[in-house]
């Protein structure tokens, strides 16, 4: 039987939190990457939140990864997070931090399509088939609207913007890849913890190989570089993925997964605060259309539920008056 609970306010506020610092992280990356090149930027936090992580299994006593069997599905998820952060590291040097945040968090379509061919009891409704109709084609007016540059780390505008937008677009789908291994693997049985590690520990080993073979290898610290690693590290790899995988142990994944959606939200705000971003309409009307697939997808079922608590009984009177 299920324990997990429904959201509270207590989630509601956490996971409010854990999406501004999620949807802040592309912003980081951009924001120092003149300094110290993304994909060099995510392979040292990874190093550094891999660090962290592994002391506190030792000091919770839970078993270390490559020990019990998990290690075949273990790499394969670790070469999918790296590949995820190779795309994005390489997308923000030719688009924006805000198209970036949109076409990275297509990943929860990529997973429903894989769990839809997988199992017959994840197979998709009406309505979240709506959804990912309406989520590609937010996509496609979001490329072929395009009326104006997306700059990205190499001054590139709307000539290089789309290659970025198309990078993001592959990383969503690594990552909803990388859920699919995990549900269908050992990993799902095994602690959060180790799922994490081995993601870390693949993002820094094929990230810090990327960037010798790319010649990305040029740090310059600065106090923008400082603290964007900092930041990175303590608090969007260790401490925020830790939150979200306690939120998980606690809580509905389903309904944890609808305001995970908000993520988006805060990346192009953030990106047009901090950054100086311009939204041109025709992504502004994509990025609506793909979150309202997102929510259509991922939210299918809490939207069918609040809907059935608005609708009286089949076969009973309504309480409402006659008319209304």
């Amino acid at each position: 039987m299920d324990t997990r609970k429904d959201i509270d306010g207590r989630a509601a506020g956490l996971m409010l939190v854990l999406c501004a610092i999620w949807g802040m992280q592309q912003v980081a990356l951009k924001a120092a990457g003149g300094d110290i090149a993304p994909i060099v930027q995510v392979a040292a936090r990874s190093g550094i939140a891999a660090l962290l992580v592994a002391l506190l299994m030792l000091a919770r006593r839970e078993r270390l990864p490559f020990r019990d069997g998990t290690w075949v599905p273990g790499l394969l998820v670790g070469l999918l997070f790296a590949l995820e952060y190779l795309f994005v590291g390489e997308g923000l040097r030719h688009t924006s931090a805000a198209h970036m945040a949109i076409f990275l968090y297509t990943a929860p379509i990529f997973a429903a399509l894989g769990l839809h061919l997988k199992l017959p009891a994840e197979r998709l409704r009406p309505l979240q088939w709506a959804g990912v109709g309406l989520a590609f084609a937010g996509v496609a007016l979001s490329f072929l609207g395009r009326g104006g540059p997306a700059p990205g780390l190499n001054g590139g505008g709307q000539s290089t913007a789309w290659i970025g937008d198309l990078l993001g677009l592959a990383g969503g789908l690594a990552w909803g890849a990388t859920t699919l291994v995990i549900r269908f693997s050992s990993l799902s049985r095994a602690p959060a913890t180790m799922t994490l590690l081995y993601q870390l520990l693949g993002a820094c080993a094929v990230l810090s190989l990327a960037a010798v073979l790319l010649d990305q290898t040029a740090v310059r610290f600065t106090t923008v570089s400082v603290a964007s690693l900092a930041f990175q590290a303590l608090v969007v790899s260790f401490l925020s993925f830790l939150a979200w995988f306690s939120l998980l142990r606690t809580y509905l994944a389903s309904r944890l997964g609808v305001l995970s959606f908000m993520t988006p939200l805060f990346g192009i705000g953030f990106g047009v605060w901090l950054l100086g971003e311009a939204l041109d309409p025709s992504f502004l009307a994509g990025a609506l259309l793909v979150l309202g697939g997102i929510l259509l997808v991922s939210g299918h079922d809490w939207l069918r539920q609040a809907a059935a608590r608005r609708l009286p009984p089949a076969g009973r009177p309504s309480d409402r008056p006659a008319g209304s």
